[in-house]
């Protein structure tokens, strides 16, 4: 492998507006000077100032699924990191159809449509760790790769990310295609904006994941609300050390298998909302909700070793470190994560 892998490579995102998609943007600039970077992103779930302004980004607005964008991507790119998703599990529930549409069916077209090209060295597929782990809120184990994946799942978003699993499999068996799936445990850090995009039925669109969330209230002096006793457990990894994986998975990572993006330790959502209140100086506690209806996934974690053994990942932040960075940049950022909020007050009663 050469020194500088990126240089000279074209590489397609899909989503690569949102959270995660954007931070690898960046990286990538990083990585490799003569390079270019094809963003495709609806921006559902994204704002369009997220991409870095370098004129080695073209953004095509609208959706990976849309056929006036596949006739745009030709064989030309050598990697593609298909990172676009309808955000996430309680948007899924309040809005199967368009969960389908925005997750399974995007899915489905962009692989299809891959099918015969010739350039791509490797597909990365972004999976999610929630939907092949155990359901349970007793004693977890490390969820592995190679582990059984149930029929019972929590929300429509997990059974449309492992039918992308299955799609991935079947388009790399039956046409080649060099697809690498990667299992996202819960991704955290700068860039990710509460209220980002478009109203999507449900307070969701707003309160996303639980450590953006948190920093959000907590920065403006609110208890945090902590569900079930705060019993369950997340396997919490930095959004820097997803991008290197992500990385890994497509220099590294070998057609037709996972690999789980994890830090392979469990953390207490009890414990991270008294972390979250120490590190702002929030004096206003917690606010003890019941346990959500729908969400069965109560404790669980990665399996690290076949990450580390064949593409060599291993997550570099720890959780008190990447924290502080998280609350450094929310704190910094406030002014736009209120513009985001607040454009969706109709809805939420802001």
């Amino acid at each position: 492998m050469s020194k500088h892998p990126w240089e000279g490579t074209e590489v397609l995102i899909s989503g690569g507006a949102g959270f995660v998609g954007g931070n690898l943007v960046r990286m990538l600039l990083a990585s490799g000077h003569r390079m270019k970077i094809t963003v495709v992103d609806n921006l559902l779930s994204a704002e369009k100032n997220n991409i870095p302004a370098d004129r080695r980004v073209h953004l095509l607005h609208g959706s990976i699924a849309a056929n006036r964008i596949l006739a745009q991507i030709t064989d030309r790119f050598q990697y593609i990191f298909h990172l676009a998703t309808f955000h996430g599990n309680q948007n899924s529930i309040c809005d199967p159809l368009a969960d389908h549409e925005n997750n399974t069916l995007t899915t489905l077209k962009l692989m299809n449509h891959l099918k015969g090209f010739r350039q791509v060295r490797k597909l990365v597929y972004s999976s999610a760790g929630c939907a092949s782990a155990v359901k349970t809120f007793g004693t977890p184990k490390s969820t592995r790769e190679d582990a059984p994946i149930s029929l019972v799942q929590d929300s429509p978003y997990s059974i449309s990310k492992i039918i992308g699993e299955f799609y991935a499999m079947y388009f790399y068996r039956q046409y080649g295609l060099s697809a690498v799936r990667a299992r996202f445990q819960n991704v955290y850090g700068p860039g990710e904006i509460l209220g980002a995009g478009k109203w999507r039925g449900t307070a969701a669109t707003v309160w996303r994941n639980v450590i953006p969330v948190f920093i959000y209230k907590a920065l403006n002096r609110l208890p945090l609300p902590v569900e079930n006793k705060g019993v369950a457990t997340r396997d919490f990894i930095y959004v820097e050390d997803i991008c290197r994986g992500l990385m890994a998975c497509a220099l590294k990572g070998r057609p037709g298998e996972a690999y789980n993006l994890a830090s392979g330790k469990q953390t207490k959502i009890l414990d991270l909302a008294l972390a979250i209140n120490e590190l702002t100086g929030n004096a206003a506690g917690l606010k003890l909700l019941p346990r959500r209806s729908w969400d069965n996934s109560g404790k669980r974690f990665g399996d690290t070793r076949k990450a580390r053994a064949e593409i060599d990942f291993r997550a570099a932040v720890g959780l008190r470190e990447g924290l502080q960075e998280t609350i450094a940049w929310t704190r910094e950022n406030l002014p736009v994560i209120n513009k985001c909020i607040n454009k969706h007050g109709k809805h939420m009663g802001l």
